[in-house]
């Protein structure tokens, strides 16, 4: 996958260990006799708790208290180890919505498979997701798990790079027309100008209120270089892994709703920018049009560039 300049640094926060607890001394009664049946009910082996074969290391989006979700949002589903029979494991995942639309499952990998739906969802509902994993032959010892998911608002914003607008709707009516400044071009690496703004149905991926941009993306470390830049950006909603994000312009307001100038990102005045910021949900709409490189679908939540019969094609259950 070819980076666009809006790259962001990021760090993990350590984990938490629990303290160590002290060992008490275990006082034995020597003077104590042990019956012969005890001795040999002790002495019998004892067969080890079962272990499941396979289990869920991560479910995305969060639960229903922790967020709502966009009506793009995908169902990311990762497992502990690779799965060898996709059908079987396939056939225990449901998704149940308030609100019914046909949805299907793809795998990605040897461990992670996403569901997506044919339409967008209805906003303001929830969607139930089971996994009935202890059905799976010899996975008995699974936990089964289940989360339910909140549709919020339905956000769609439309980016137009020719006319330098940003139109977000929001449940159906026009919400804000946002002056933006788009991609410039003029960076080709490896057949592909990578200062292009990428053209498709993003989905959002998360916020941050201040994100450091740096130029490392390309290789650009040396503060002397002139291409050398590292800024701290507000309101960056993140939209691609490729490292483009609707975000606060760095200054150069004079070009926004005129001319694109930016690397590769959607740059917004700050009031509209901060706007967005807030509404913002993972998994809501963006669909960018007028550039020439075009979004590929697995450049971060982009599934939606694949159509309803591709999409399908992704799943390992026949009917």
């Amino acid at each position: 996958m070819t980076a666009t300049a809006c790259a962001a640094e990021s760090t993990s926060a350590p984990v938490a260990q629990e303290p160590a607890r002290a060992q008490v001394p275990v006082q034995v009664n020597v003077q104590a006799q042990v019956e012969p049946a005890t001795l040999a009910a002790a002495a019998a082996p004892t067969e080890p708790p079962a272990k499941a074969k396979l289990g869920i290391a991560d479910i995305t989006p969060m639960g229903e208290n922790t967020e709502k979700v966009g009506v793009g949002f995908p169902i990311i589903v990762t497992f502990d180890r690779d799965v060898k029979d996709k059908a079987a494991v396939e056939a225990l995942l449901e998704v149940e919505p308030e609100k019914p639309v046909e949805g299907a499952w793809r795998w990605v990998s040897e461990r992670k498979v996403i569901y997506r739906t044919k339409t967008y969802w209805q906003p303001n509902q929830k969607v139930l997701f089971s996994a009935r994993l202890s059905g799976l032959p010899g996975n008995s010892a699974a936990k089964d798990v289940s989360r339910r998911f909140a549709v919020g608002a339905k956000n769609i914003s439309v980016v137009d790079t020719r006319k330098h607008t940003m139109k977000v709707y929001r449940n159906g009516k026009l919400a804000k027309k946002i002056p933006i400044s788009a991609g410039k071009g003029g960076l080709v690496r490896n057949g592909v100008d990578v200062y292009l703004t990428t053209s498709g149905v993003h989905l959002t991926m998360g916020k941050k209120a201040v994100e450091t941009m740096t130029s490392s993306w390309m290789g650009v470390t040396d503060p002397k270089d002139p291409r050398y830049y590292k800024e701290e950006i507000p309101w960056a909603v993140r939209i691609s892994d490729s490292g483009e994000y609707v975000h606060q312009s760095a200054g150069y307001y004079q070009y926004l709703g005129r001319s694109n100038q930016s690397h590769g990102c959607v740059r917004a005045t700050p009031a509209g920018a901060k706007w967005f910021y807030t509404i913002a949900q993972r998994g809501d709409v963006v669909k960018i049009t007028g550039t020439k490189r075009k979004l590929q679908w697995n450049n971060g939540w982009s599934y939606w560039q694949l159509n309803w019969t591709q999409w399908k094609q992704g799943s390992a259950l026949k009917s």
